[in-house]
């Protein structure tokens, strides 16, 4: 039975359209745990675009499952991380232009670098994911560099133009969580995922956690919050 953590990035991102205090992402949280999530999400990027520094501490405060921090590989970040200690890190690639992550972590371009920092957050006791595209290589590659999970980017999937590259593109992602699971990583996956479009995971058993934000927040528009997390937990533990 697979598990749903929420991302709560888009919650903060109607909040700072119009720079006040809400929708408050900390309460989101607190509902998407109530209404079944096991786990939430929050990328505090470099442009603090979104979530805020004070989102993320009260976060900290007030998460009861697991709370997962996407961060760039950076030295501000890692030490936030080291401070905050959130239950889990997921390095992510980050640019300054995109409007949200544009693929997976490029993990063999700087292994050296990428072991040192889970280096530290392992010191730490926290959980490390890799953020990568779906390639036996970027697995291994996050492996090699100690991560204890490894979250299949599926961007690529989810933005098919038709059935056959959705197939194609559904048989790498596939093929990557195999790959991760028998080197005996932790397998999550996420990026685009929405109500319809994540009906076909059903035939991948060894992901064990999705990452959702946009499509709930959408949802959640016309239909509440808690309902629209409710109904999409309901979906993945069918799993």
């Amino acid at each position: 039975m697979a598990k749903l953590a929420v991302n709560v990035d888009h919650v903060a991102t109607l909040r700072q359209a119009r720079g006040g205090v809400e929708p408050d992402p900390v309460t989101a949280a607190s509902i998407a745990e109530l209404a079944g999530a096991e786990g939430i999400i929050c990328h505090l990027r470099e442009d603090r675009r979104h979530i805020q520094d004070r989102d993320l501490r009260l976060l900290r405060e007030v998460v009861k499952t697991k709370l997962n921090l996407e961060m760039a590989p950076v030295e501000e970040m890692v030490e936030i991380a080291l401070s905050v200690s959130p239950d889990m890190v997921t390095l992510v690639p980050e640019r300054r232009q995109e409007l949200t992550t544009e693929g997976g972590l490029d993990v063999l371009a700087d292994l050296e670098r990428y072991q040192k920092i889970v280096e530290r957050l392992h010191r730490a006791r926290i959980l490390v994911s890799f953020f990568v595209d779906p390639s036996p290589e970027q697995v291994m590659a996050a492996k090699d560099c100690g991560a204890d999970i490894v979250e299949i980017h599926t961007g690529q999937y989810a933005e098919a133009k038709n059935e056959d590259q959705a197939e194609k593109k559904f048989r790498k992602i596939e093929q990557a969580a195999k790959s991760a699971f028998e080197l005996g990583l932790g397998v999550s996956a996420g990026h685009g995922l929405n109500y319809v479009n994540i009906k076909r995971f059903r035939l991948i058993p060894e992901i064990e956690e999705y990452s959702i934000g946009h499509s709930i927040v959408a949802r959640a528009v016309f239909v509440g919050f808690e309902r629209a997390v409710r109904e999409m937990v309901e979906m993945v533990r069918s799993f």
